[in-house]
């Protein structure tokens, strides 16, 4: 348990956490992170510096109040279906049980999809016999809505294969889209009534500009590179993500769940550490920005740490940027 107060510092310290999923659950706050490895092996794009085995919950009765890490909750040696890399994951409650969506590597090295369950909000998890059938890539994002539809979202360039995924077949070889070419989208499915597999078949989510032009592969300040979160604000739909290259959260705006997505603006100036990852989430009467940075570890990219600090909304819905060491 760590007493932290301040935004913009880390919740624990104990271990490296990033990939934060924050949700409200039986009134608390419940944080699902990946959990960082420490070691010294090289980094590279695939992204295979990141080795995280299992998961933890981190929970605050209150913002800024003490952090409970409630120990791990799932092992990738419990997963039937995996090989290695938990990466980022993300919680979800329906039918009075708490799921948790997670990406790792198959047995092939293809990333997959997997669903594990508890009755608690703590864990511990315990993972379906195998991944869900039809998925891909990393970054599951969950969203319960107000008419208990729920949809997940998904996708990451590079490391997260998504660009070998462009025929809905695995190609090792695929590229991604010309510079001049729309970009990659992230991918939405609607989820069964049991939140165990697709309904139909996932879809490429459609990011444009103002003027309704698709977003460019080679517009790196504005193109999807991974981490989707979707949450709803006075009822529209904000998805943000991850820029990947140029190191910023962005947001785009839809009255549609699937889309298409209307770019508005940048979240998160760039943090410490090349990886930026974060959720969205509404506490008693304030929305806050839960994300990570390698600021602790001296900016070692395999050694991130989960924080979190206040998202300000402006009257025209449009969310104000944030500089995460403003006030340092």
């Amino acid at each position: 348990m760590v007493k932290n107060t301040k935004p913009n510092e880390p919740l624990v310290t104990h271990i490296f956490t990033a990939d934060p999923s924050a949700h409200v659950f039986e009134g608390k706050l419940y944080i699902y992170p990946s959990h960082d490895l420490d070691h010294d092996e090289p980094s590279n794009d695939n992204g295979d510096q990141y080795k995280m085995e299992d998961y933890h919950v981190l929970s605050m009765d209150e913002i800024g109040g003490p952090v409970v890490d409630h120990g791990e909750v799932l092992h990738v040696k419990d997963i039937p279906w995996a090989s290695k890399q938990l990466w980022a994951p993300d919680a979800a409650f329906k039918n009075n049980t708490y799921y948790l969506f997670f990406p790792a590597r198959d047995h092939d090295g293809i990333f997959r999809i997997g669903v594990a369950t508890s009755s608690n909000p703590a864990g511990p998890f315990k993972a379906e016999e195998n991944y869900i059938p039809g998925s891909f890539s990393i970054d599951p994002a969950v969203l319960v809505d107000d008419d208990d539809r729920a949809y997940v979202y998904f996708g990451g360039l590079w490391g997260g294969q998504l660009e070998k995924w462009q025929t809905r077949t695995f190609n090792p070889d695929a590229d991604g889209p010309a510079a001049t070419e729309p970009a990659l989208g992230p991918i939405v499915a609607e989820l069964t009534d049991d939140m165990l597999n697709f309904k139909g078949e996932p879809q490429e989510i459609s990011i444009v500009d103002e003027d309704g032009n698709p977003i460019l592969a080679g517009d790196e300040d504005r193109r999807f590179f991974e981490g989707p979160w979707v949450h709803k604000y006075n009822g529209l739909y904000y998805l943000s993500y991850s820029t990947g290259t140029t190191h910023k959260i962005v947001y785009a705006v839809s009255e549609n769940p699937q889309g298409p997505f209307v770019f508005k603006g940048t979240i998160l100036k760039p943090v410490i550490g090349w990886t930026t990852h974060h959720s969205i989430v509404q506490y008693q009467d304030k929305w806050y920005l839960f994300y990570h940075d390698c600021e602790f570890s001296d900016g070692v990219n395999h050694k991130r740490s989960v924080k979190f600090t206040e998202i300000q909304y402006n009257e025209d819905g449009t969310i104000q940027i944030i500089d995460p060491y403003g006030d340092k």
